[in-house]
């Protein structure tokens, strides 16, 4: 597009792509190149334009809007779902008292997560979990103990999701 001249820096040098926001009302996500100073190349970054903003260089992008009303602007497109792999890996991580609070909430006893670990094949990997479960101060929902755990429960994914998000506000 049409480039933005000016003799102060930063100076906007090309205005790449021009998408509308989520928020709607002439707030756009810009793709701009800009060059910070006289002796740097311009750099390709992402700005958030809004209308009546009078810092940085959103008036220079505002009257090069209003000076070509016929510049494309693509629609908003909300960003995907997370997969529920994804959602769990966003999932924040429970201190040890939040976890045992949860189990105990819904009906499983801290003896039946001790079963399940000294049911384990001996070795590193029994070791490794009973370490985990003793001496974890924070417990993550993608960690490997909390799927082998629960698993062994006969706990689905939806269902120790569910747990995790009501162990968090305990």
């Amino acid at each position: 597009m049409t480039l933005l001249n000016g003799s102060t820096y930063p100076r906007v040098t090309e205005i790449l792509k021009i998408t509308d926001t989520a928020e709607g009302n002439g707030v756009y996500l810009m793709q701009i190149k800009i060059q910070f100073a006289e002796d740097t190349e311009p750099e390709e970054v992402e700005y958030i334009s809004r209308p009546g903003n009078p810092h940085g260089v959103d008036p220079k992008l505002r009257q090069w809007l209003s000076e070509n009303p016929d510049a494309p602007v693509h629609a908003y497109e909300p960003p995907a779902a997370p997969t529920p792999e994804e959602a769990r890996a966003a999932m924040p991580p429970l201190t040890a008292r939040q976890l045992r609070l949860g189990l105990f909430s819904n009906g499983i006893a801290l003896s039946q997560v001790q079963a399940t670990l000294d049911a384990m094949p001996a070795g590193a990997d029994r070791d490794k979990a009973q370490i985990e479960w003793e001496h974890a101060t924070t417990f993550n929902r993608t960690h490997p103990l909390i799927a082998s755990v629960s698993a062994a429960l006969g706990l689905s994914d939806e269902q120790i999701d569910a747990m995790w998000v009501a162990a968090v506000d305990l």
